[in-house]
């Protein structure tokens, strides 16, 4: 994985901007791009936490015209997406800005697809299927977990199947992503929680995927880093900016790992029960982490990077890092256990097909198929 004669190609398509109070900065960034009238794409609960009315006043006295979309759910749908682009063609909008979690960028970036290209969310299911350009995008993370700022893919759900679709384009990343760690202080506990589980999960996935390289394997090593020490500082003391920072930039790092490799088992297992259990991602994908690393480390190259990892997190075997997960999934207060989130057991059989047939499962280190997937939900239920 290390092998600098290994074929790479490193595409850092987003600028990003991390700095305490950088949301001020939106309105001059975004002349920059030549925005007149920005849509401003977001959900009810950050525009109740006051950071829309500040993106508007930072937009509107640089002289941009705003519209604001508020009504993002999570996990959108082609139902959001088709809702925002209504929003932005009454606006004459000319630049998009995605204010919130991943839900509000990938609702954004999906817009993006339709405004430019026409058609249907699934007509961009996959890669590289849009054939004209985009919008300029502005992502402001109000959450330190997706990602999803420096990643050119939209994950969104089909409202009559809820089948996720990953449509990638390089065309859709964000120009700019912006990351102010005071926007995350007004994250509830919960969502701090499950959010700061996946950006752990994107980092340990992307450290062992089959379609790793040296540059995804620093950013992965870099996110995981700043995660593991940071993650209890905010569970425990939320107002911490400094820890809040560094779950920002992992987060970030995470994703720009995701970006040049790709995810595993951990996130095929998790899809089906936020799809079909109402868990929410962030939970689903920590709850499984561990049992997913326990799988992994059969394999020579995973295990390797296990024990360096281990090493990070200051654990002296990567035997333990499983029970380390474990120990960080508690100090959430979630539940530890399929069972305890009401997954019926009987459901297993059903959702471990499902899992199979989720893209990133190929690219687990260890092959997975319906049989390992099962056994996997059966360990963790």
């Amino acid at each position: 994985m290390n092998d600098p004669r290994q074929p790479l190609e490193l595409h850092l398509r987003t600028r990003l901007v991390f700095e305490r109070g950088a949301l001020l900065r939106l309105g001059g960034l975004a002349r920059e791009l030549g925005g007149r009238r920005a849509l401003v794409v977001t959900d009810h609960g950050v525009a109740a936490a006051g950071h829309l009315d500040r993106a508007r006043s930072a937009l509107e006295t640089a002289g941009v015209a705003v519209a604001a979309f508020a009504a993002v759910h999570e996990n959108p749908t082609t139902d959001d997406v088709d809702a925002c682009v209504a929003a932005a063609r009454a606006h004459g909008a000319d630049l998009l800005v995605g204010l919130g979690g991943g839900s509000a960028l990938d609702t954004a970036k999906g817009a993006n697809f339709l405004l430019t290209n026409g058609g249907q969310m699934r007509d961009f299911w996959g890669v590289g299927k849009a054939s004209q350009p985009m919008l300029p995008f502005i992502a402001i993370p109000t959450t330190a977990g997706t990602g999803s700022e420096v990643q050119s893919a939209a994950l969104i759900a089909d409202a009559a199947t809820h089948q996720k679709m990953a449509c990638l384009d390089p065309k859709a990343a964000a120009r700019i992503a912006l990351l102010d760690p005071d926007l995350t202080l007004t994250q509830p506990p919960r969502v701090t929680a499950s959010t700061g589980l996946d950006a752990l999960a994107h980092a340990l996935e992307t450290a062992v995927t089959r379609e790793g390289n040296w540059i995804s394997d620093w950013f992965a090593r870099e996110a995981f880093r700043r995660l593991w020490p940071a993650f209890p500082r905010v569970l425990a003391a939320p107002g911490d900016v400094a820890a809040r920072g560094e779950m920002l930039l992992g987060a970030a790092f995470a994703g720009w790992a995701i970006e040049h490799s790709m995810l595993g088992a951990t996130h095929s297992l998790a899809n089906p029960l936020t799809a079909h259990c109402g868990l929410v991602h962030g939970h689903a994908v920590g709850l499984l982490l561990p049992f997913v690393v326990e799988f992994n480390a059969e394999v020579e190259s995973a295990a390797q990077t296990y024990t360096h990892l281990a090493q990070v997190a200051g654990l002296t075997a990567k035997e333990l890092l499983p029970e380390a997960l474990r120990e960080r999934l508690a100090l959430t207060g979630l539940a530890l256990r399929l069972r305890d989130c009401g997954v019926p057991r009987e459901a297993l059989p059903a959702l471990a097909e499902e899992a199979a047939r989720q893209w990133t499962a190929q690219f687990n280190p260890r092959p997975v198929t319906v049989p390992e997937l099962r056994r996997l939900y059966e360990a963790a239920w």
